[in-house]
């Protein structure tokens, strides 16, 4: 399962993954097959060709959304672990899709787009509908013996607290937004931190297989978050809370709006884990923490 690797996606955290394989292959001197499947655009075929550490790469460009799952099965087969870095922007039902195909093409291994919450814990009916079809994938999954998978799980992607449009982080304004409680807390990992740790558990001995693994670069409650900022930046944020019905009522009157889901959905069970509980503490392998990844990632932090 360790000579051929195909990587679906090459944006963030795409080319954190093909960052680390290549980062592994090169520590222990390896000989793989690496493939990264890009959309068949000239910017997204240059994007991945233009990195010069990828001379060796073989790029796949497919349309996962038009093409038919028969093209898609035709290039999963030639691999023989397939790491879909894909995300949501696909649309409905593609993760579905996609691991069907996979499932169809024999793959040995395969790591679907699961870097996120404990969905399992979370349930169907969530306030976020993707959600439901990640549960499905997981059934699918379950359901079969010939291809092996990997499912792991990394809390929110540190980055996105940070995105002005979901909110709960705004650096221009320099506002915390608690979601539903100061106490409440979420796990954080970094997309480096993904594609490092993803890479660590596909070549663990003994073999991990057919399980959800946890990983996490930081948990912290609201309030911990909201006093990290504040010291990183020598300035006094503002606080302010929103609260489970306000929430409700934001997702009831914009049903359409993605940012009003994800924001009461990490209000849920399963959002969050112990680090004491994750794969990477287990292993003694270093993660970055919410304060060094400000640090690293912030220009105007002190």
């Amino acid at each position: 399962m360790e000579k051929s690797f195909l990587i679906i996606g090459a944006g963030e955290v795409g080319l954190a993954m093909l960052n680390s394989l290549y980062d592994y292959q090169e520590k222990y001197e390896l000989e793989l097959q690496i493939g990264v499947l890009v959309q068949p655009l000239a910017n997204s075929i240059a994007k991945a060709k233009s990195n010069p550490r990828f001379v060796n790469i073989t790029v796949e460009t497919l349309d996962l959304v038009n093409q038919s799952t028969s093209d898609l099965i035709t290039v999963f087969k030639k691999y023989d672990t397939v790491i879909c870095c894909s995300g949501f922007s696909t649309g409905k039902g593609m993760q579905v899709k996609i691991t069907r195909a996979v499932l169809e093409a024999g793959v040995k291994r395969y790591v679907p787009w699961q870097f996120g919450v404990d969905y399992d814990k979370i349930g169907r009916g969530s306030a976020q509908p993707s959600f439901d079809e990640q549960l499905e994938v997981r059934e699918l999954l379950r359901a079969q013996h010939n291809t092996h998978w990997i499912i792991v799980s990394t809390g929110m992607i540190t980055s996105f607290l940070f995105r002005e449009d979901f909110g709960v982080i705004s650096l221009s304004d320099k506002t915390v937004h608690a979601l539903g409680d100061w106490q409440h807390s979420l796990t954080l990992t970094s997309c480096e931190d993904i594609g490092n740790l993803t890479i660590d558990i596909l070549f663990h001995k003994p073999e991990i297989l057919d399980q959800v693994v946890f990983v996490a670069g930081d948990t912290l409650t609201f309030d911990e978050i909201f006093n990290q900022l504040n010291e990183l930046f020598a300035k006094e944020f503002d606080r302010k809370l929103w609260d489970i019905p306000q929430m409700e009522k934001e997702v009831k009157d914009n049903p359409d709006n993605v940012f009003n889901r994800y924001r009461f959905v990490f209000t849920h069970p399963g959002v969050t884990w112990p680090i004491s509980e994750t794969f990477n503490y287990q292993n003694n392998i270093p993660t970055v923490d919410l304060k060094h990844w400000v640090i690293n990632n912030i220009s105007d932090v002190l």
